[in-house]
């Protein structure tokens, strides 16, 4: 379960980023905004890795034997795509209005490595359905405290938490090949 939690906080620091540059960019009401944007985020960040999960246990008889190799490299390559981001441009300086269309382009350009992360979850001895959830709700809380640590200005969080979400996922991708190669 602690596996799962991980995987949900790793996984919401996109949002997480994102949602600061949303509160700093808002002239709109702010707790409005955070639960839009938590609702937009988390839904995504729980969709995605469901259609993920099927695809990977769709595939799992073909990949069986390596499944865990490939899980490394898809954690290994979102990880480091996020650290890679955290030092690039921010897509959030050039929205100008936080409509309810930038809100879903938002949360579904953060939510596609989920479902990279999602092909994993078949490899965790777990309820699926309770690790979506988790990863849902862990998304909506971090996306609604984003958009309130933008208000205030502080934009200093949204590199740090790219690049912690992509390290966590890293460590994952060796924990599961450790545990299937070595155990």
């Amino acid at each position: 379960m602690l596996e799962i939690i991980i995987l949900a906080i790793a996984l919401s620091m996109d949002a997480f980023a994102v949602s600061i540059g949303l509160g700093i960019k808002s002239n709109e009401n702010l707790k409005t905004l955070a639960i839009k944007a938590g609702l937009f985020f988390g839904f995504f960040q729980a969709l995605m890795p469901f259609i993920g999960y099927f695809g990977g246990v769709g595939l799992k008889d073909i990949i069986g034997g390596f499944d865990y190799w490939l899980a490394f490299f898809l954690l290994l390559i979102i990880g480091g795509k996020m650290i890679y981001e955290a030092f690039g441009e921010n897509t959030e300086e050039d929205i100008a209005k936080v409509s309810t269309k930038v809100l879903l382009t938002l949360a579904v350009a953060t939510s596609i490595d989920a479902m990279a992360a999602g092909f994993t979850l078949h490899l965790f001895d777990l309820n699926v359905y309770l690790s979506l959830l988790i990863i849902g709700i862990t998304t909506f809380i971090f996306s609604f405290i984003g958009v309130m640590i933008g208000s205030k200005g502080t934009a200093k969080y949204e590199s740090k938490a790219e690049i912690l979400g992509g390290i966590v996922l890293i460590i994952i991708g060796f924990k599961i090949l450790l545990e299937n190669t070595i155990l």
